[in-house]
C-alpha cells in the first residue's frame, strides 16, 4: 500500500511544525508528497520566510499562503483582511483550490479545540473541514478545479493523559491547553525517529522562538529528552471523508 500524500492546513507558520512536523517529515521520506496551507501572514513577511525554512527541513515544498491576517497581529498582513473577518465562502473556496490542485490521500488541520483556543486555529478547523467537503463536489467551485476527494481529514489533539506535559508548560505562563479524551484519539504517531528534523524546523521560526511566551521559546528552556517527551508523539483524530475507508498504514496506531 502507497504511503498516503498529506496536504496540512493550519492557522499561523509554526503550527505545522509544533503539531504535524514529525509526520509531515515521516511521510516524505517515506516517498510521499506533502505540503502545507497557512492561513495566516503574507507571502512576503518575515514569518513566510521563516516559514519556507521549515517547510525545506521537512520536506514540504514551498509554502501555500492564503495571506490573511492574523488575528492579534494585524501588521501581519497589510491590508488585507484578518482571517476571522473574510468572506467564509472565499476562504473555503480558496483551501479547495488548494485541495485540488495538489490532490492529497488525507488532510491535516486543527480539531475544533485548535489546541490553544487560538479563534484563528478554531477558525482554520471550520474552513478546512467545510473545503475537504465540497473538494470532491463537481458541482460546488467549479472555478477552483477538477473535483477530488480526500479520504479522510486527521485533526491534531492532545489526549487528556499524554498532554499533561505540554499543558503545564503552557499553564506556567498563562495559557491553557485544550485537551481530548484519549478515547477518541485514532492516531499516537510517534516521530521521535525524526524529532531532529521537527525540532530544526520549529527552530526555524526564530520570530516565535525569540518570544518568550511562545510554545517554541518554552520548548526551547527544555532539555533534548524533556522536549522529546512533551513533542515526541503526534496525535490525531480521524474524520472519514469517504465511507467504507480502511486505516492508512503511517497514519494509524
Amino acid at each position: 500500500m502507497p504511503v498516503p500524500n498529506v496536504l496540512a492546513v493550519y492557522a499561523h507558520p509554526d503550527d505545522e511544525s509544533l503539531v504535524a512536523g514529525g509526520v509531515l517529515a515521516r511521510h516524505a521520506a517515506a516517498g510521499a508528497r506533502t505540503a502545507v496551507v497557512t492561513a495566516t501572514w503574507a507571502p512576503d513577511s518575515h514569518r513566510a520566510a521563516e516559514l519556507a525554512e521549515a517547510l525545506a527541513v521537512l520536506g514540504a515544498g514551498e509554502p501555500r499562503m492564503l495571506g490573511y491576517a492574523d488575528l492579534r497581529v494585524p501588521g501581519s498582513a497589510p491590508g488585507r483582511a484578518r482571517f476571522l473577518d473574510a468572506p467564509l465562502e472565499e476562504a473555503v473556496e480558496r483551501v479547495v483550490a488548494h485541495l485540488r490542485d495538489f490532490r492529497p490521500d488525507v488532510v491535516l488541520t486543527h480539531d475544533v479545540h485548535g489546541s490553544s483556543g487560538h479563534p484563528d486555529h478554531v477558525h482554520t478547523h471550520h474552513v478546512t473541514l467545510l473545503a475537504a467537503h465540497a473538494a470532491g463536489h463537481p458541482t460546488a467551485y467549479p472555478q477552483a478545479g477538477p473535483p477530488w476527494q480526500p479520504t479522510a481529514l486527521y485533526l491534531s489533539a492532545h489526549p487528556e493523559t499524554a498532554g499533561s506535559g505540554l499543558a503545564a508548560l503552557l499553564a506556567g505562563v498563562g495559557k491553557r491547553l485544550h485537551t481530548v479524551p484519549d478515547a477518541t484519539v485514532t492516531a499516537a504517531v510517534d516521530v521521535r525517529p525524526w524529532m531532529d528534523r521537527k525540532w530544526a524546523a520549529v527552530r526555524a521560526h526564530r520570530s516565535e522562538t525569540a518570544r518568550a511566551r511562545s510554545l517554541p521559546a518554552l520548548l526551547s528552556g527544555l532539555s533534548p529528552a524533556d522536549r522529546e517527551d512533551v513533542i515526541g508523539t503526534e496525535y490525531f483524530v480521524r474524520r472519514d471523508l469517504l465511507p467504507s475507508v480502511g486505516g492508512l498504514r503511517e497514519l494509524t496506531p
